[in-house]
């Protein structure tokens, strides 16, 4: 099979033909994926800024494809079924797992996940955990499914920032998918008092194209309407990319009693300043966001609610690539013209 492997020793990705998973235990079943995401986690790990298996290894934890085979245990899904894949699990006996919260598991959860500590969705067949496995509603595209994992998220830090009351101003840092899906939710869920801030031209541009009707403006207009209106400030700020001083100038715009979700994946030694007085005298809140905790069912659901009106591709900015074509792909997103790429695997499966 095909398959693009990432060496971290090296940082270096390479375009390689493996062999398809062959072994498939009781519990397990074998995706024959349609389409993988990049996301900006992968981008922090190819350079070599986020935690990952050691030794070479593919990546891809978000997927959507066709079951390919079953273990004996496996009784939800069967052969044929279409299908999108949760990358996280957790080892169900550390004191986080056991009170729910599996997606801060000190062995699993990010710290076993596929695509990251095993081999992943860059691929044209991925063996996966059955339990992992989602059966997506037939009115779904396969194309759709793939943003399973990322919307997963997205629910999740809606838990965490919630709730969030009508009519608040709200403020999302960075235009990339992540920004833009923030976008699509918000609209959708009747938000509209919403400003974006990303400071990349092009991005902004893509989430014009939204038609959600929102302020998309640079760093510089934010300064420019806060010199204007001493009183200028948002209820909520959802950060999206990662940035540290575009955090620390978010946590500045925020009204008293306002909420900040850190969403977006900072590398590891990013940091940032915090005034605790500030934080007691405002009443401030702010919460960080990893992964997704039972997230997944919640994201189909929300998938289907949205439907093309919010998840056409081309709307989002996302760009489809054939693996082989990947070094392409990757340039181009990190030139700033689209917001996504996603891989077609399968050519056979839409």
């Amino acid at each position: 099979m095909e398959a693009v492997q990432l060496d971290p020793a090296k940082n270096a990705l390479t375009f390689i033909k493996t062999d398809v998973p062959s072994k498939i235990d009781n519990d397990e079943v074998l995706v024959k994926v349609a389409y993988a995401g990049v996301c900006g986690t992968d981008l922090h790990i190819i350079e070599g800024k986020f935690p990952c298996k050691r030794d070479k290894f593919i990546l891809g934890h978000e997927f959507s494809g066709v079951v390919a085979a079953i273990g004996a245990d496996i009784t939800h899904i069967k052969k044929g079924d279409r299908v999108a894949v949760d990358p996280n699990k957790g080892c169900n006996v550390c004191s986080c797992c056991t009170v729910g919260s599996y997606h801060l598991c000190g062995k699993g959860a990010i710290n076993g996940t596929i695509g990251i500590f095993q081999n992943g969705g860059w691929a044209e067949y991925c063996k996966v955990p059955g339990v992992l496995v989602y059966k997506i509603p037939d009115s779904m595209t396969l194309k759709q499914a793939a943003l399973t994992e990322p919307l997963s998220c997205l629910a999740h830090g809606w838990e965490r920032v919630g709730p969030i009351l009508i009519g608040s101003k709200i403020l999302v840092t960075g235009a990339g998918i992540i920004g833009n899906l923030w976008s699509s939710v918000l609209h959708h869920s009747g938000h509209r008092d919403v400003i974006v801030c990303e400071p990349v031209a092009a991005r902004r541009e893509i989430n014009k194209k939204l038609d959600t009707g929102f302020q998309c403006i640079g760093p510089a207009d934010i300064k420019r309407m806060k010199t204007n209106d001493i009183d200028f400030g948002v209820d909520v700020c959802i950060d999206c990319s990662g940035n540290g001083p575009a955090i620390e100038e978010s946590i500045d715009l925020l009204k008293p009693g306002g909420k900040l979700c850190m969403f977006g994946v900072a590398a590891p030694d990013v940091k940032i300043r915090i005034s605790p007085f500030d934080m007691y005298k405002r009443e401030l809140t702010i919460v960080g966001v990893m992964i997704n905790r039972f997230g997944f069912s919640k994201a189909l659901k929300l998938i289907e609610a949205m439907g093309d009106r919010y998840l056409d591709y081309e709307r989002l900015g996302i760009q489809v690539y054939s693996l082989k074509d990947y070094k392409d792909g990757l340039a181009l997103l990190d030139k700033g013209n689209i917001s996504k790429l996603v891989f077609k695997i399968a050519s056979d499966l839409k």
